[in-house]
């Protein structure tokens, strides 16, 4: 993960200081979507980990207790 960073931050400041060729521009999109495909698997596995505990003294997982709010 810390080089698929390091390689985003390397064509960023590319793009600001001289701009990307084309192969490079898909590289950063293909980059950032593989980054963004990460951050979101980890932010799943953490919800995934966390229970709510409700006034009543119910504890849900959060997935369930975010299910039981909506309605």
């Amino acid at each position: 993960m810390d080089e698929l960073i390091k390689r985003i931050n390397e064509l960023a400041k590319k793009k600001r200081e001289e701009g990307l060729t084309e192969a490079e521009q898909n590289e950063q999109k293909a980059l950032y979507k593989k980054y963004l495909a990460s951050f979101r698997q980890n932010v799943e596995r953490q919800l995934d980990n966390t229970d709510v505990e409700f006034p009543d003294g119910r504890v849900l997982p959060f997935k369930q207790a975010a299910k039981k709010d909506k309605k």
